[in-house]
């Protein structure tokens, strides 16, 4: 995923906090607590507290926040003329929601049926009839919940645009308000942190300070975001916001929709929380890790260190073949190697090896 910001000046990038983006997270983390552990005591206590009438609305609309993270939460990126500011509160981002023209709150609503065309710039299907077949096609894959919103959604946009104001402030009452008073102070600070980073250190090193899944190549001018989805955007005519969230982890979301502005949805960093593998290292590991006789030797390592001679003479192979085999391991970071006189001893990294489930799923998710 990249971002080109190519001649754009430092005061372009900005770091704010928005009540509505942390909203959708939030309620992401309702609906998938897989994705987040470290939450569950929240989602726990939040899930109980929902009054039926609340919870059933929830379900109807969660395709806008569960399979997709709709720009719907990031509506300052997409008001045509806008100055890219969030409000300060959920009231304030909701009326820059209403701001957001029909055909960009459709399009951004209708995300979880065209995701592959996301970044394509597709004519809107409120006017266009292709557009609008394939997005009821892929809502009625999903469900007749979905079908339903859809077809209202493209047959009176005002009436859905209502509800879903209506929905987002009942959130807000029942357990929202209390959810960003405990966070916004953190999210705050840390948008002032970051923004202190990019003025006397420089861009590349706040991306650093964002995320280790973030880096600036700056001869080139471009920020590329380390997911295993793509896409492109350019930041030179618009500039680029930066948003932290308490609840996004280990999601690092990028809007890149055409015509918007670009954004960083990132979260904030917290002491236990592991470091990103980068994608490239995961398929590594996983690549050395499917060869039969490499799993073989793993088998071996993890129980106790062993020298190339013992691992040849253990699998019946020749010691260059365990060499070729233990410098693939060693380069995923699997092995590690020690000397004990004028033998070498190769271990598997049980710590490694162990977080490798975590790391494929938040690969994956990020």
């Amino acid at each position: 995923m990249h971002i080109d910001i190519a001649g754009l000046p430092p005061e372009r990038i900005v770091f704010e906090t928005s009540p509505l983006a942390e909203l959708g997270l939030a309620l992401h983390a309702l609906s998938e607590p897989g994705h987040h552990p470290g939450l569950h005591g929240w989602v726990t206590a939040t899930a109980a507290s929902l009054e039926p009438d609340l919870a059933d609305r929830l379900s109807e609309a969660e395709f806008l926040w569960r399979n997709t993270f709709s720009d719907v939460f990031l509506p300052f990126a997409g008001v045509r003329g806008g100055d890219g500011r969030t409000g300060a509160t959920l009231a304030e981002d909701l009326d820059i929601l209403d701001r957001l023209d029909d055909e960009r709150f459709v399009a951004a609503a209708l995300e979880f049926t065209c995701t592959g065309m996301y970044g394509t710039g597709a004519p809107s299907p409120l006017s266009d009839p292709r557009t609008r077949a394939r997005a009821l096609d892929m809502a009625a894959a999903r469900g007749p919940k979905q079908v339903k919103f859809s077809r209202q959604l493209l047959g009176d946009p005002d009436s859905v645009r209502g509800w879903v104001r209506r929905l987002f402030e009942d959130c807000d009452q029942a357990f929202f308000a209390g959810t960003w008073e405990r966070v916004r102070i953190q999210l705050a600070a840390d948008a002032r942190h970051k923004t202190e980073v990019l003025r006397h250190k420089g861009a590349a090193a706040a991306m650093d300070a964002v995320s280790a899944a973030l880096t600036l190549d700056e001869e080139a001018g471009r920020i590329s975001a380390d997911k295993l989805t793509e896409g492109r955007t350019d930041a030179t005519g618009t500039g680029l916001t930066l948003v932290p969230t308490a609840f996004g982890w280990p999601h690092l979301t990028v809007l890149h929709a055409p015509g918007w502005r670009p954004v960083i949805h990132y979260p904030v960093h917290r002491p236990e929380l592991p470091s990103p593998a980068s994608v490239e290292l995961l398929q590594l590991r996983m690549e050395a890790l499917a060869h039969p006789m490499r799993m073989r030797i793993c088998r071996n390592l993890a129980r106790s260190p062993y020298t190339t001679g013992e691992l040849a003479d253990s699998h019946g192979i020749t010691p260059p073949e365990v060499s070729r085999h233990l410098a693939l391991l060693k380069k995923a970071g699997l092995v590690t190697t020690r000397r004990r006189g004028r033998y070498v001893l190769h271990s598997l990294d049980l710590t490694v090896v162990a977080r490798l489930g975590s790391d494929f799923l938040e690969g994956v998710l990020r």
